[in-house]
């Protein structure tokens, strides 16, 4: 089972899930989306909260008014940070989770130590927390085939835009075409403008030289 909270410090309103346990952790790990940040209480023992992005979101810039949403609720459901003040909150994207097969269940590292950032929680918030528990929603998620959706609906949106692409490149080209087409019509028209005109003899344009 899949814990789905929803958190409405931006907007639009964003969702943040966990695992009810450290099974199911283990399958989020193995299923995060590239725009899912994974947060965890650093050296204690928490849940494995993630938060999914919106368009347009990046990691490094997480609004501090979502950010702290996300810190509360690992803090508050982490059985020994809950208890303890002045604890700090890691988080970095989903890809960058590594999970190698010496690790104990819901273990993890990173690929690259430099991509993972802190914040700093001094205590618990509980007007936060209430209002996001309110928000939860459990459910049973088939990730392989929520897998599956995900990667059909993204390749219909590239596919969408390499389509309009190619249409703006075809009107571009044809603006273009239509463009040298007039520039050779112009050319021509001045040259047979210039055979019409008598020709001027040595001296006139050694006059119009001077």
């Amino acid at each position: 089972m899949v814990l789905f909270f929803t958190s409405n410090a931006v907007e639009p309103a964003v969702t943040m899930y966990m695992g009810r346990d450290k099974v199911e952790n283990e399958e989020l790990i193995r299923y995060a989306w590239p725009q899912d940040v994974w947060f965890h209480v650093d050296k204690l023992s928490s849940a494995h909260v993630y938060l999914r992005m919106s368009e347009g979101m990046t990691w490094e810039r997480i609004p501090e008014a979502l950010l702290t949403d996300c810190a509360q609720l690992v803090k508050a459901n982490s059985i020994e940070g809950n208890k303890k003040d002045n604890i700090t909150i890691i988080y970095t994207p989903g890809d960058n989770l590594k999970k190698t097969g010496d690790m104990a269940v819901g273990q993890v590292s990173f690929h690259n130590d430099k991509k993972v950032k802190r914040v700093h929680v001094a205590k618990r918030e509980n007007p936060i927390v209430n209002r996001l528990n309110k928000t939860k929603v459990e459910k049973v998620v088939d990730h392989e085939q929520e897998k599956v959706d995900r990667i059909k609906a993204e390749s219909a949106i590239r596919r969408a835009q390499a389509a309009e692409k190619k249409k703006a490149d075809a009107e571009l080209a044809r603006q273009r075409e239509a463009e040298k087409a007039a520039r050779s019509y112009d050319s021509l028209f001045n040259a047979e403008e210039d055979e019409d005109k008598p020709k001027k003899t040595g001296r006139e344009l050694e006059e119009d030289f001077m």
